[in-house]
């Protein structure tokens, strides 16, 4: 491990810092000044050891941390989606007094499908030959 820490960090490797510490600004783990100085430091990195302490106070990401931002947006545009069809739906089942057909499944399957394609070939395929020699 302590070699590791030695190891010369790549620009997609500062990123990932900073990405990662974007989101902590999202969730309010850190202010303003605490990610803009953090930021500074993940840019002027140069081995694995300078980036590690920049996100040592700080939990691991979430299921979406790993994606690109583009697929995040789009599974955060696709929840919300789904979570409007089953409202809609779930007030018209008990509005009449019968189970609906439960139409939801029609936005949240095919869609939810290409997304999770998508994904697990951004996970797989898209971290380039650096990082699979990690």
């Amino acid at each position: 491990m302590e070699d590791r820490l030695k190891m010369r960090a790549s620009d997609i490797d500062r990123q990932q810092v900073v990405d990662r510490l974007g989101d902590a600004l999202a969730c309010g783990r850190l202010t303003m000044d605490e990610y803009v100085e953090r930021m500074g430091h993940a840019y002027q990195a140069v081995t694995y050891g300078d980036l590690a302490p920049l996100c040592a106070d700080l939990p691991a990401g979430g299921p979406l941390a790993g994606l690109p931002t583009v697929l995040r947006v789009l599974w955060v545009k696709w929840l919300v989606a789904v979570s409007v069809n089953v409202v809609v739906w779930a007030l018209v089942s008990s509005t009449s007094g019968h189970l609906a057909y439960p139409w939801p499944v029609w936005v949240a399957g095919p869609f939810g499908a290409v997304l999770v394609a998508l994904s697990a070939g951004a996970t797989l395929f898209g971290r380039g030959p650096r990082s699979a020699a990690r």
